[in-house]
């Protein structure tokens, strides 16, 4: 159906409680048990809205608390009928939180999750999978291996989530996502959640929803509420200096983003020679060795985790005290996601990025999406004070962003070449 969202308005939280959001009396108790007094805005805006069987496109930065805007109406609707409630999410991190999630809940009325990750062995999915868990939780690709398998029936799905859908779609599992969805049946509740929505998830919504109503709490794009941002122009080679200059500054957990896997564990190596622990998480490691980094950061035993793109929507941790670009992110929309990593649920944080010379362009984007310009420090003998003349007159490095280059350097445009058309920014 090309029915166009319906946006509700924004609004304040203050002085409401989850009573009179339709919330059952269970649930509202196990809420009181977490000492969950005072909704977000996305919970109070998209809660009673699922509850009423509504297809919800949910616009909120990250941090917010979008997990419990689904987990909650989806708990107590499928314990009023059958069928069973499906979660899709881009990272095998990110779909074991939203299972920790759902637990909280499911447990208090007799139901079962099963959460279905690549890297992790089928036996255990195939087991909890014939246990008939009311909420199955997965990542595309592994959910496509137990469906192709049988061990996983998808016309008994009646509630739908896309959660972070457009970091599926960055990720590259488009084709995974309209297989999934070829086979859900069509009478069913489906909602989408992400921090940004592009073009391409407004086509799903219109293609696939019933009359979606979209829940924009703050505009796409914004940044979490209480980050502050940091920009220095460092060459590339200066770089491992400053970050042992911030790392001696800032004595909580760092979160740190690197733009690839090689790189990502060359630094690891570095903040280890500065005298720091450090772990690193990204797709050349296992499942377990993952989680060892994730629980080890959470815990205080790393003080600093390298991370790659994988990660800048996997990682719920409170209290990040840093969050370092020390590459920058190949997408202007990951710059928001990497720094939402910090500033979560009301608590304050703070943001730096590591630009090279010749990367105005890039830093240029990323102020054009958050609609501000990101203040510019400067470290005496480490930092320039503006980018390169070639950042401004179309470089060679310039080019290599435009689309259709896909990275190379110097490559030119076939004869007939047309660009496609510009990423659509709300």
């Amino acid at each position: 159906m090309n029915n166009k969202p319906i946006t509700t308005d924004n609004a304040a939280t203050s002085g409401v409680t989850f009573f009179g959001l339709g919330i059952a009396p269970k649930i509202l108790d196990i809420l009181e048990k977490m000492k969950f007094k005072v909704p977000t805005p996305i919970q109070l805006k998209a809660i009673p809205l699922a509850l009423e069987g509504k297809d919800i496109v949910g616009i909120a930065q990250t941090g917010t608390g979008k997990t419990h805007s689904f987990a909650i109406p989806m708990i107590q609707l499928l314990a009023q009928k059958k069928g069973v409630g499906l979660v899709l999410a881009p990272t095998r991190e990110l779909a074991i939180q939203i299972d920790e999630a759902f637990q909280e809940f499911s447990r208090a009325f007799g139901m079962k999750t099963a959460c279905l990750i690549g890297g992790a062995p089928m036996p255990p999915q195939v087991q909890a999978l014939r246990r008939d868990p009311k909420v199955v939780i997965a990542t595309p690709g592994r959910l496509i291996d137990h469906m192709s398998q049988w061990n996983f029936l998808p016309d008994s799905v009646v509630m739908l989530v896309l959660d972070e859908a457009d970091r599926m779609l960055d990720m590259g599992f488009a084709p995974q996502i309209d297989k999934i969805l070829r086979f859900l049946p069509r009478e069913r509740q489906t909602m989408l959640f992400s921090a940004t929505m592009p073009k391409e998830i407004l086509n799903i919504a219109s293609k696939q929803m019933k009359l979606p109503l979209s829940v924009e709490i703050a505009p796409s794009g914004t940044t979490a509420e209480k980050v502050t941002q940091e920009l220095f122009i460092v060459k590339r080679e200066s770089k491992t200096q400053l970050l042992k200059k911030l790392l001696a500054q800032y004595h909580g957990a760092v979160l740190l983003f690197s733009r690839t896997k090689h790189n990502a564990k060359k630094i690891v190596r570095s903040i280890r020679d500065m005298g720091y622990s450090a772990s690193e998480i990204h797709s050349n490691r296992s499942l377990a060795q993952r989680r060892d980094a994730l629980e080890g950061f959470k815990s205080g035993r790393y003080k600093v985790m390298v991370a790659t793109d994988i990660a800048s929507r996997g990682i719920d941790v409170t209290g990040i005290e840093l969050v370092v670009n020390y590459d920058l992110p190949e997408d202007a929309e990951n710059y928001v996601h990497r720094i939402g990593r910090t500033a979560r649920a009301g608590h304050k944080g703070h943001a730096v990025s590591f630009a090279t010379p010749d990367q105005g362009q890039d830093v240029r984007d990323i102020e054009k999406l958050i609609k501000a310009t990101l203040p510019l420090s400067k470290v005496a003998e480490l930092t320039l004070d503006k980018f390169g003349e070639s950042a401004d007159k179309g470089s060679a490095h310039n080019n290599s962003r435009r689309p259709g280059f896909k990275g190379q350097r110097n490559a030119r445009p076939k004869k007939d070449f047309k660009y496609p058309k510009p990423k659509f920014y709300r």
